[in-house]
Parts: structure tokens; C-alpha cells; sequence
């Protein structure tokens, strides 16, 4: 091939992919009966993409007391791990700390990444990130890094309160 037809060809295929990128999709048409939801903006997902990953990464990780690693880890490390790998920010390493960082929500405020925290005895804490629908991530002591439901009995009667983080 000479340098010209090189070009010319390289040329018709960036114009056709260009082309490709600014066709409009059809628009589909609504029954004025069907009430839907406003689709989320991919930012807006972002933070539940984000979680989901990092519960891939860490599912199943024993629970360590004092543990930060995969061999086994504790809640408050398992939240500021996730909160400084997903969202580049650093949060302090004990949970008694990290209860007073951001602003103070409802619970039926809760917004995904925003934090929950849980008084498990008289000394004892526990956190956790909301994941919605009800559920938050957190490293159980007694099954690892999992997901539990905001409602099922116990958590519920050990709810302190949520705290947010992420804007």
C-alpha cells in the first residue's frame, strides 16, 4: 500500500467510527400510564461499582481482631481499606475514631458508602458500609467480610447510628 491510500484509508475509518459515536438512539415510546424511575447517571452508580468490586476482592476474609490484611482483617480495617482504595480517602484505623468522622444521618437517610455503626457490648463497636436496599458490608466476627441486612433482628437492636462520608 503507498503512504497516500494508508491514509486516505485510516482517514474513512476514524470518519466511520466517529460517525458511529454521534448517532442518536431511537426513542422509545412511554405509556402515559407507566410511572418509571429516573435512570441514575453512571456517577451516581459509581459508588455501588465500586463496593461491589471491593467485596469481590475481600468476601470471605476471616475476622482478625487487630487483623489488616487478607489472611484476616477487622471491621474498622476492612472500612478504611475500602475507603482509601475506592475513594482515596483516608479514614483513622479504630472504629471509635472513625465514628466521629463526616456528619451525623437518619437511618432512613442512608445513601450507599455511607457508614453504619453498631454498639455490640458495653466496650465493644462495630462498622460497616451501607450497600442500599438495606444491606451493609462489613467483617463479621464470626463469618468474615459479608454482607448482613440492616433488619434482621440482631443489627437492628445493636444500630448506634450511620454517619456520612462521601458527598
Amino acid at each position: 500500500m503507498t503512504k497516500n491510500l494508508k491514509v486516505s484509508c485510516c482517514s474513512i475509518i476514524l470518519l466511520f467510527i466517529l460517525s458511529a459515536c454521534s448517532s442518536s438512539a431511537p426513542v422509545a415510546s412511554k405509556s402515559p400510564n407507566v410511572q418509571t424511575q429516573p435512570e441514575k447517571t453512571p456517577q451516581e452508580d459509581l459508588p455501588s461499582v465500586l463496593l461491589g468490586n471491593e467485596f469481590d476482592i475481600w468476601e470471605g476474609t476471616p475476622y482478625r481482631y487487630g487483623g489488616a490484611n487478607k489472611q484476616g482483617i477487622d471491621c474498622s480495617a476492612l472500612i478504611q481499606k475500602i475507603y482509601l482504595s475506592s475513594f482515596n480517602i483516608k479514614l483513622p484505623r479504630t472504629t471509635e475514631r472513625q465514628s466521629r468522622q463526616g456528619y451525623p444521618i437518619n437511618k432512613n437517610k442512608l445513601q450507599v458508602g455511607d457508614l453504619v455503626f453498631f454498639k455490640t457490648s458495653l466496650t465493644e463497636n462495630h462498622v460497616g458500609i451501607f450497600i442500599g436496599k438495606g444491606q451493609f458490608l462489613h467483617a463479621s466476627s464470626s463469618q468474615g467480610v459479608m454482607i448482613s441486612a440492616l433488619n434482621n433482628s440482631y443489627w437492628r437492636s445493636k444500630y448506634w447510628q450511620s454517619r456520612r462520608i462521601l458527598n
